[in-house]
């Protein structure tokens, strides 16, 4: 701490608060008002004051305080209130020689931030109370954090310009209850009072939003005190700057007629005729040429809309038959959608009764085929049942998709067809064009001269001599021939030899592969007959049987349905696939293969 003189109040304060818990310290700090409105203190021993607290870091303590959630401080909202009303004025008249950046460029707006954010709770809690003690006490804190802004600002200038940058300050101002807008916008002109060029000094973005703001809320409400506070706010900015009575005009162009329409009579009159009148002379005064373009277009238009009207009135009786015709067709179309609603409804439900009514016959007969049907037949008959609806579910199923195929093909079709009419359209054009065109006249090729004969011939000599073709003689030419009909003979005779055997040994092999098809479906000796005898016996009755099976195999494989050879269009007839019949015939070989 500092070893200079120090007022006992300050230095007893702040060793009581270094000594206390911290939910005390709001409520000492709170004896600050106290110290500071003392009647018996100047102007040299405030300043000192000021000064003693700040290097005691009390103001510090203040801030941090402000930081910090205000329910759950000891009085609450008024505590905070009060300390922000003190902070303000602990600011304000303070000199500090130690590290001066640090309190202008860090603490007093730091100072200014936490004022701001405890002024938009306050007014949200208003906003959000209802009974009217509540409000009251509201409002009241408010106005107190708000004069604690006026305060600051009025004994630091140069906060103004942050404060109007500060998007809490445009929340605050841009709100729609009457109270709290009316304090922000007595906030608003304090600071213009204080430092009239401030606007100036701010983003052109921050500025057009207030100002949007003033003008909105004229236009907006019909509160005389809300009008009375932006009137004279705006008169205020338009005496401060001229640039910003152009802005007026230039954004603004029926604020005029809006202060003349709506706001004479108010009680204001002074304050809305000085703001007409200065609005009115930019306008005289940059009117000009301007002017007369704009008079000029105001009659080109009039002239044009009672072009408009007039024509549009000429066609009013054929407009009049066009839009009963309409609203008669539409009726009748909206008459026939009920109708065919009320159909579709009607055989909707026609078709649901229909179908509970064959459900119950269906069980009906069911339960009467159950009574009928033995008792261990009962399995089989549901097994035949289910397998029944499981073909049925499949067939139309099958049947679905089939047609979905086809559709999506037709689409293919259509486009394929399409582009062979138009190919064939241009073929047609192109030999039409070819045969219109005239064939040049024939021209016998020129013969050729002596000279050109001769040097041909004399090339045609040199070739010859230079590959000279191979002579062979007729007897050499007879024997390469014999030799030739020999080893033909002798492949053709090999050939038919090798397919003889492979005929012989895929005999065998079907012979050998029925054998054991028949020693397998052998029955016992004790069961063995003279039939089954025989079979063994002979060879013709195992390749009848065979054939037989081939032939029932492939007479139910015409039968099937067309479902079930849709990936068989383009089979040949008698091509019948060997996976099919050894299905049906659920052996293990046919014919000698697998």
């Amino acid at each position: 701490f500092p070893m200079a003189a120090t007022d006992p109040q300050v230095l007893a304060l702040a060793a009581q608060i270094t000594e206390s818990r911290e939910q005390d310290i709001p409520l000492l700090l709170l004896k600050l008002k106290g110290i500071l409105s003392s009647p018996f203190l100047g102007c040299e021993e405030s300043n000192k004051i000021k000064q003693d607290i700040y290097d005691y870091g009390l103001t510090q303590y203040c801030l941090l305080v402000l930081k910090q959630d205000h329910s759950q401080l000891h009085g609450a909202w008024a505590t905070a209130a009060q300390l922000a009303e003190i902070l303000s004025h602990c600011c304000v008249g303070l000199e500090v020689k130690e590290d001066p950046e640090e309190f202008y460029r860090k603490f007093l707006p730091s100072v200014t931030d936490s004022l701001l954010v405890l002024g938009k709770r306050l007014q949200a809690r208003f906003i959000r109370a209802i009974k009217d003690k509540e409000k009251q006490d509201f409002l009241h804190w408010f106005q107190i954090v708000t004069d604690a802004i006026c305060w600051l600002l009025g004994g630091h200038m140069q906060l103004a310009a942050r404060v109007l940058q500060n998007d809490r300050f445009l929340q605050l101002l841009i709100t729609d209850d009457v109270e709290t807008a009316i304090v922000m916008m007595s906030v608003l002109h304090n600071i213009l009072r204080i430092n009239s060029s401030v606007l100036l000094q701010v983003e052109e973005e921050t500025l057009h939003s207030v100002l949007d703001e003033l003008v909105y809320k004229l236009s907006s409400t019909t509160n005389p005190a809300v009008g009375s506070a932006a009137t004279k706010l705006l008169l205020l900015v338009a005496k401060s700057c001229k640039q910003l009575v152009q802005l007026f005009t230039a954004r603004y162009k029926g604020l005029k007629g809006l202060l003349s329409k709506q706001w004479t009579g108010k009680g204001f009159d002074r304050e809305v005729n000085q703001l007409w009148d200065l609005l009115d002379l930019e306008q005289s005064s940059g009117k000009g040429e301007m002017q007369k373009q704009y008079e000029a277009a105001c009659v080109i238009q009039a002239a044009w809309r009672g072009f408009q009207t007039r024509k549009r009135l000429k066609k009013l009786p054929q407009a009049v038959v066009t839009l009963q015709r309409s609203f008669r067709a539409k009726r009748e179309q909206e008459l026939q959608h009920l109708t065919k609603q009320k159909e579709d409804e009607a055989l909707k439900l026609q078709m649901q009764l229909q179908r509970q009514r064959a459900m119950r016959l269906f069980h009906e007969r069911q339960l009467a085929l159950l009574e009928v049907v033995h008792a261990s037949q009962v399995n089989k008959y549901m097994q035949e049942m289910e397998e029944k609806s499981a073909l049925t579910i499949q067939r139309f199923w099958r049947g679905y998709r089939a047609r979905r195929i086809f559709h999506q093909q037709k689409q293919y079709l259509k486009e394929y067809k399409a582009a062979v009419i138009i190919q064939r359209a241009a073929c047609k054009f192109l030999e039409k064009r070819r045969r219109r065109t005239p064939l040049s006249p024939w021209k016998e090729p020129k013969g050729l001269t002596d000279e050109q004969r001769l040097a041909l011939q004399q090339k045609v000599d040199d070739y010859i001599k230079l590959h000279p073709a191979s002579q062979m003689s007729e007897e050499r030419s007879r024997e390469l021939h014999v030799q030739a009909q020999a080893k033909l003979a002798q492949f053709l005779l090999r050939n038919r030899l090798d397919q003889r055997a492979a005929q012989r040994r895929e005999a065998l092999l079907a012979q050998v592969n029925t054998d054991v098809e028949l020693l397998m479906n052998a029955p016992g000796l004790a069961e063995t007959t003279e039939k089954d005898f025989g079979a063994f016996m002979s060879r013709s009755i195992p390749v009848a049987t065979k054939a037989r099976q081939a032939h029932n195999t492939m007479l139910k494989y015409t039968r099937w349905p067309w479902w079930k050879k849709l990936g068989d269009e383009f089979m040949e007839d008698d091509l019948i696939p060997d996976d099919a019949i050894n299905t049906e015939l659920e052996t293990l070989f046919i014919g000698g293969r697998k």
